[in-house]
């Protein structure tokens, strides 16, 4: 499986970035699309992530201001971001998880910048 993450950049506090994510390869039917986030000295962590079959989950940090969605006909995911904050600042990396009975395979896309200035 392979990721290709675009839409990251620079941009002004309380503006928007739309993040994509095109994914190609052995896709199960069964999977997870997300996106998580890693800021300099700190942890990689969970922004959003919607299943095969529509569930949603957002960190608190992001909740009513991120939408994430996908385009099943195209194996793609996006992230909507809005009321964008300065601590939004990280490497934001896409992820696609196979499921069969359990996880059967863990992918990640390159990462792709978001600074958010103040």
């Amino acid at each position: 499986v392979q990721l290709q993450a675009s839409g990251g950049g620079l941009v002004q506090a309380g503006g928007s970035l739309r993040l994509s994510c095109a994914a190609s390869g052995s896709i199960f039917s069964i999977n997870s699309m997300g996106w998580y986030r890693q800021a300099p000295g700190k942890q990689r962590e969970l922004v959003a992530i919607i299943t095969s079959g529509g569930r949603i989950n957002y960190a608190d940090s992001v909740k009513g201001r991120f939408t994430i969605s996908r385009d099943n006909a195209k194996n793609t995911v996006y992230l909507q971001m809005s009321s964008l904050k300065p601590e939004d600042t990280a490497v934001y990396y896409c992820n696609l998880a196979n499921y069969g009975l359990h996880l059967r395979g863990d992918y990640w896309g390159q990462g792709t910048q978001v600074t958010v200035y103040s």
